[in-house]
């Protein structure tokens, strides 16, 4: 038993490598792996050949990137689209006439309603006037030769279409001086087969005039940068 002992040390000395530098595993594969490859082109070709790259698009790869790119992506927009009819030249308007004496102007200053306004237009249909319902469509039912101007902002409209009646009332501001509503009124009105009398007094004018039994109003009055617009078309 005594004389194994020194075997077993000689054992144990040369398990801990006192013999020589032990062999490193990760070299060894990586030189077995690189003798295998070498002799395979397709993989000699895909580790060594240079990658392809679109110069066209590097520039727009930033999508991880914490800054955003130093330019907007450079795919096309669509072109904008117009709405029809949302460009229509505008009309060429007719001169009124000088204005007249304003006997109704007073009563148009003095009016509280729209009814009441309805009836101080002279040959107004009083009857129907009191009749009136107040709501924002009735500025959507008026005859067509005085259908609103697209810049108009209905502040109150009123209507009737009872016992035979036809009035509409509608009030409104726009963003057009006094002068060029008044050529509006008279060129909308002339061309719809009315007549057109002038009538001013101080900075408030009216227009006003027939077709048969239809008969229509008009009271202008400046406000601010714009203008004031009260309405009364009676049949039509």
């Amino acid at each position: 038993m005594i004389r194994a002992l020194p075997f077993a040390i000689l054992l144990l000395l040369g398990g801990c490598g006192g013999g020589g530098a032990p062999d490193n595993g990760l070299d060894t594969l990586d030189a077995q792996l690189t003798r295998a490859n070498a002799t395979d082109p397709a993989v000699t070709a895909a580790l060594q050949d240079q990658i392809m790259v679109d110069p066209t698009l590097t520039s727009q790869a930033n999508g991880d990137a914490v800054r955003p790119p130093d330019r907007p992506y450079s795919a096309a927009a669509p072109a904008p689209t117009v709405a029809a009819g949302s460009a229509a030249p505008e009309e060429a308007l007719q001169s009124a006439p000088a204005p007249g004496a304003c006997p109704s102007c007073k009563g148009g200053r003095e009016a509280l309603t729209l009814g009441e306004l309805a009836s101080v237009q002279r040959g107004g249909n009083r009857q129907c006037a009191t009749k009136v319902g107040y709501s924002a469509g009735w500025a959507n039912r008026l005859p067509a030769a005085f259908a609103l101007h697209p810049d108009a902002r209905v502040t109150e409209a009123a209507g009737t279409d009872a016992d035979g009646c036809r009035l509409r009332v509608v009030s409104f501001a726009i963003a057009q001086p006094v002068g060029r509503m008044v050529d509006w009124f008279y060129t909308r009105a002339t061309k719809g087969g009315y007549s057109a009398e002038h009538q001013a007094d101080g900075d408030q004018h009216v227009l006003g005039g027939t077709r048969g039994n239809a008969a229509y109003a008009v009271f202008l009055s400046p406000e601010g940068q714009g203008t004031s617009v009260d309405l009364v078309v009676d049949g039509g």
